[in-house]
């Protein structure tokens, strides 16, 4: 294989850039020619594909978002749409394809490997909603930029001694509000896998105020409701008023963490490795800090389950 491919797709991430240029770098120390569709699937069909050098992916590494552009694509899961991107990629004798992106960004990476262009499945999500890697690219950072954002949110919440209800992404996943709850000393964690009962949150908030803690804090993910929606509950169910904080799209920007940046630079490399020898129609993850790989379709169908030893931590640390 002497050309390959890469783009990013769906939410865009911390660390995306990284793994661009490990994906450049790695291609050019073995000779092969890579090449960057710009705005995902949508660039991908619309044949916006430009040649990659290592100067282009000079100074990325340390970047947020994505210098490919990113965009959602309904179009692209039907075949003739498709098949217009394969027909942009052969034109080129473009035979690879490296895809950054989420579950819907592996199912496209997936349909192409079955329809004849190799592909490697890289996953770039903040949710960290993939089950089948410990970790997805951008998760460490969303976690560290959330947690910023709770250290401030405290500061005047213990001024004005009133719960804050803070609300993160996740619709389906609650580790972003999970893990920077726990970092952030939250008092309640409120997640879609463990909802709980109002009632805990309630005694929870109750055992703060006994101890003198009127500033406490409530991490929820916005797959169980809206922060407005639970503070209007609070008020008219237990007359507790609270403030509210929506963090938003600025859990996907920033500089991505080291961490991040070393685990998409591994991740990008092994995409290239793969594609060099032949694989087509993986998903590149990490298990115990070692990198793997397994089939697209047997990383989609893992189901993604809460570290219960993580959430049990929750209700010893709000005590």
């Amino acid at each position: 294989m002497n050309k390959i491919a890469v783009l990013t797709s769906g939410g865009d991430a911390p660390g995306m850039n990284a793994a661009i240029r490990a994906v450049v770098s790695a291609s050019h120390y073995h000779g092969i020619e890579v090449y960057g569709v710009y705005r995902g699937y949508k660039g991908l069909m619309d044949g916006s594909i430009q040649p990659l050098t290592t100067e282009s992916v000079a100074g990325v590494i340390h970047k947020g978002g994505t210098i490919l552009k990113s965009a959602r694509s309904e179009e692209f899961k039907q075949p003739e749409n498709r098949q217009k991107g394969i027909d942009q990629l052969r034109s080129l004798g473009i035979k690879g394809l490296v895809v950054i992106g989420g579950d819907g960004s592996f199912i496209g990476a997936q349909k192409l490997a079955e329809e004849g262009i190799a592909t490697i499945a890289l996953p770039g999500t903040i949710d960290n909603d993939l089950a089948y890697t410990d970790e997805t690219i951008g998760f460490d950072t969303a976690v560290n930029t959330v947690l910023d954002a709770i250290t401030k949110i405290r500061d005047t919440s213990f001024s004005h001694e009133k719960p804050t209800i803070i609300e993160v992404m996740g619709r389906y996943c609650g580790d972003i509000a999970l893990y920077a709850g726990i970092a952030g000393g939250a008092g309640t964690i409120i997640i879609p896998e463990e909802k709980g009962t109002k009632d805990q949150m309630i005694e929870q908030i109750r055992q703060g105020h006994e101890k003198g803690s009127l500033d406490h804090i409530i991490m929820l993910a916005e797959g169980v409701q809206s922060a407005s929606s639970l503070q209007s509950e609070l008020k008219e169910k237990y007359g507790i008023s609270s403030r509210i904080s929506v963090l938003g799209f600025i859990q996907r920007g920033g500089d991505p963490t080291s961490r991040d940046r070393i685990l998409a630079s591994r991740m990008g490399v092994e995409a290239v490795e793969l594609l060099k020898n032949g694989h087509s129609g993986r998903a590149v993850g990490i298990r115990n800090n070692q990198i793997y790989h397994l089939s697209i379709s047997h990383a989609l169908k893992k189901e993604k389950t809460i570290d219960q030893s993580m959430y049990h931590l929750t209700n010893l640390l709000s005590l």
